[in-house]
């Protein structure tokens, strides 16, 4: 496998599989690409696109997405030993987190529509003002979770764990619907 250090890729580049360390990817096309396997360590993606790329076994470590398009990822797939990642303005409308650890992760100014969250470990999350629209959350660890400034989530307090997680008074409903309250 080759090893990339330090290096800058822009839209034209095709990068082949191998182990990027402290590299910068800026427009970059991935959509639909098979990424299995390859290995990313204190990366920035910026303005890429990565819808319904196959993303098996590849490494997230210290890796930020800024301005990506990620729609109907399997996080799930991914190698779950030391995932560390963070998302500000990306796109992950219907991708999945099913059963994913994916603690302290930051989703900044996100659209996270129809996502899977199923049996996460959102432990110390923040969702600083995402959309959340239609994403499920059922037996998931949401302890020190922030939807402070979420926007459109469901959490039903039955099915998840709320230990200690921050709602705003404004934006409770989203905490109430599965309980068909009526909120004026």
């Amino acid at each position: 496998m080759d090893f990339f250090s330090e290096q800058k890729f822009g839209k034209p580049d095709k990068i082949s599989k191998g182990d990027y360390s402290n590299c910068e990817f800026f427009q970059c096309d991935f959509a639909n690409t098979d990424l299995s396997n390859y290995r990313f360590s204190d990366c920035e993606f910026k303005d890429c696109d990565f819808s319904n790329a196959k993303i098996p076994d590849v490494v997230f470590r210290d890796v930020i997405f800024q301005n990506c398009k990620m729609i109907g990822l399997n996080f799930e797939e991914i190698n779950q030993f030391n995932i560390s990642f963070r998302f500000e303005n990306c796109m992950l409308n219907h991708s999945s987190f099913y059963g994913t650890d994916i603690r302290k992760t930051i989703f900044k100014n996100c659209r996270l529509e129809e996502v899977d969250f199923t049996e996460s470990n959102l432990l110390n999350v923040v969702f600083d003002h995402s959309d959340l629209r239609h994403s499920v959350f059922e037996q998931t660890n949401l302890e020190l979770t922030d939807f402070r400034t979420a926007l459109h989530f469901s959490v039903n307090p039955n099915q998840n764990h709320l230990k200690k997680t921050k709602f705003s008074k404004h934006n409770l409903e989203g905490l109430l619907t599965t309980f068909n309250i009526k909120i004026e």
